[in-house]
């Protein structure tokens, strides 16, 4: 498939779409080309707004796409806005690409209207940690699909959960895309197939953008390399496994598991190629480099969880500052509550799966070190800025001396935050131009679905 003029036509965007731009392009495209798109609304958002779904195309192979999986994670959105009107423009690049495209902008709508506050800017890691939503993991759409599997029973989908797998009941995708992003660190991706013939056609589009490649500490340790930053996509038993072999004896859990298994492990049961790019908003050169640092894995590795623990500890003292206030439907506390509440079990369990491999004792490299080190005092910020939000969202639901003592609260967590985001921003870090981040996006998922309808995946 001949795709690089889609990808050099790619504009310069400047910030990121809210929900109601997103939906007004959409039903802009549908009366532009009323034969081309084929627009439904597969369901509503637990606040009762349509999920649109565009199908584009008619080739025999069929892809699914969308975006917004996690609502901080909204440039899946940005490349299928332009992806949409691309397939519409040129006829003969979606006539020969031999598939029917159906694509999803936004699937956590609700969860995305609580991001639109870092969307426009400034972009920078202050910001971004200020106005960052993520809900807790039992209302991710990503990981709420249903699953049976050992102490685990999961069968609470969201409404727009619910959507997606009935679309993909329906769809049976050959390829299914689900547009995640990190925030901060390079390039690396999870696929379901190990296809080591495509590896270096990811490493090029990324690479040849000035995108460094993730050669730090995996996400999860329980995660499989294919290759250096291409990992084996994972559903909620890996976890499981992992917390299993690691958990004090007497762990119930039954009750650490709150959410279900991943898009990509309910599509497995037809036989779908699924892909994730994850690409960041921030990025150091040192996420690649191979500095040999004065200190081994383990020791790095171990200071960044005591790290984690200490971040969460003040987190947690802040919390019981206006816990007893929090209200049923504070989206913020919620995951506040699930990190806090995890905290020490999750410490621990790092630690003993450290201590117990020997492959940590070796030498740790610059990148390791970065991701342990530093990368963890970001995600950290994330949390301060939900803590933060919390007791204002709870500031507007109070009267009296209640909201008054809540008002003192926010101010004070607010200056503990701003001396946290002061250290984090001296972390070495540079922005990555939305344009560059859809370009390598776009391009590792018509790389993979090139290579499906040319080769076949047996299903």
């Amino acid at each position: 498939m001949d795709y690089q003029r889609i990808l050099d036509n790619v504009p310069d965007y400047k910030a990121f779409m809210s929900v109601d731009e997103m939906d007004q392009s959409t039903l802009k495209l549908k009366e532009e080309y009323p034969d081309l798109v084929d627009l439904t609304i597969i369901g509503h958002s637990r606040n009762d707004h349509p999920i649109y779904c565009m199908k584009i195309g008619h080739g025999e192979k069929k892809a699914l796409m969308f975006g917004c999986p996690h609502p901080n994670e909204p440039m899946g959105a940005m490349m299928l806005e332009y992806f949409s009107r691309a397939l519409c423009e040129d006829d003969e690049f979606r006539e020969n690409c031999g598939y029917t495209w159906y694509l999803i902008k936004c699937i956590d709508i609700d969860g995305t209207k609580l991001n639109e506050g870092w969307f426009k800017g400034p972009f920078n890691l202050t910001n971004y940690a200020r106005n960052f939503f993520r809900p807790t993991s039992y209302e991710q759409v990503e990981w709420t699909f249903p699953i049976e599997y050992k102490q685990l029973k999961f069968d609470r989908p969201m409404p727009e959960t619910k959507a997606l797998m009935k679309l993909i009941d329906e769809v049976k995708p050959d390829f299914m895309y689900s547009l995640h992003n990190a925030g901060f660190g390079g390039a690396y991706w999870y696929i379901t197939e190990d296809l080591p013939e495509l590896w270096d056609q990811f490493y090029h589009a990324a690479q040849s953008r000035g995108m460094p490649l993730s050669l730090g500490e995996p996400e999860a340790p329980y995660i499989t390399a294919f290759a250096p930053a291409i990992f084996k996509n994972t559903g909620i038993q890996e976890d499981y496994d992992y917390v299993e072999k690691y958990a004090d004896k007497d762990s119930d859990l039954s009750k650490r598991f709150e959410c279900g298994t991943s898009s990509n492990d309910y599509a497995s049961k037809y036989g779908t190629v699924s892909l994730v790019g994850e690409l960041p908003y921030f990025y150091s050169p040192k996420i690649e480099s191979d500095k040999i640092m004065p200190f081994t894995r383990k020791e790095a590795l171990i200071k960044g969880e005591q790290i984690k623990l200490n971040e969460y500890d003040e987190i947690a003292e802040g919390y019981q500052l206006y816990q007893k206030y929090v209200s049923d439907d504070n989206p913020f506390a919620k995951m506040v509550e699930m990190m806090i509440k995890n905290r020490k079990a999750s410490y621990e369990e790092s630690v003993r799966h450290v201590e117990a491999d020997d492959k940590f004792n070796e030498p740790c490299k610059e990148s390791e070190a970065f991701d342990s080190l530093d990368i963890t005092r970001f995600y950290a910020l994330l949390i301060w800025g939900l803590l933060v939000r919390g007791v204002k969202f709870e500031c507007t639901r109070h009267e009296g001396d209640v909201a008054q003592q809540l008002k003192k609260t926010a101010e004070m967590l607010e200056k503990k935050m701003t001396v946290k985001a002061r250290a984090v921003e001296s972390i070495e870090y540079s922005l990555v131009p939305i344009q560059t981040l859809v370009r390598i996006q776009l391009e590792s998922g018509l790389i993979v679905s090139s290579y499906i309808k040319e080769k076949g995946i047996e299903r």
